[in-house]
């Protein structure tokens, strides 16, 4: 069942913010992410993050379940060829119900759409099991880095689409 879907326009940023601050704050205690050891991770996200990114042309969507804003996604062009997939979230009270599937494939269809070839992620290398929910959706590991500013390692991901 498909659920309401819309793009976030600048007055939406403190919701956006809301949602992607709550939605990775288990991520964030899970690997000991803090504002200070971490300060960029999507858990301490806020309406100043989001603005400067929307000006910068990065689309940002919200899902709703009955009404509630519950799951965003952004999308932003890195090259004509590619689009990063960023800031997939679902609030925990609303996970295991195929809403970041939805998230994910309107991100997909609309970076196809654009005449994008593959859409790139990234995440914490250590979380094992969304490498294995992106692997089901198609996306698959190009590569892996660790970065001086960041706790953790990175695991880059990618999937091709297809032409439509």
């Amino acid at each position: 069942m498909a659920h309401p879907m819309r793009e976030a326009f600048s007055a939406d940023a403190a919701l956006l913010a809301l949602i992607i601050g709550n939605a990775f704050k288990d991520v964030a205690v899970r690997f000991g992410l803090t504002e200070q050891n971490c300060p960029k991770h999507p858990s301490n996200c806020t309406p100043q993050w989001i603005e400067p990114a929307l000006e910068k042309g990065v689309r940002y969507f919200i899902l709703e379940e009955d009404g509630v804003p519950c799951g965003c996604v952004a999308l932003e062009r890195a090259r004509p060829e590619v689009c990063y997939m960023e800031r997939l979230a679902v609030l925990p009270e609303y996970r295991s119900r195929g809403l970041g599937r939805e998230l994910a494939c309107h991100a997909l269809s609309l970076a196809r759409d654009s005449g994008a070839q593959r859409v790139e992620i990234g995440i914490i290398s250590e979380q094992q099991e969304l490498k294995e929910w992106y692997e089901r959706i198609g996306f698959s590991e190009t590569g892996r880095a660790a970065f001086p500013h960041l706790p953790f390692e990175v695991t880059f991901m990618a999937k091709t689409l297809e032409t439509p």
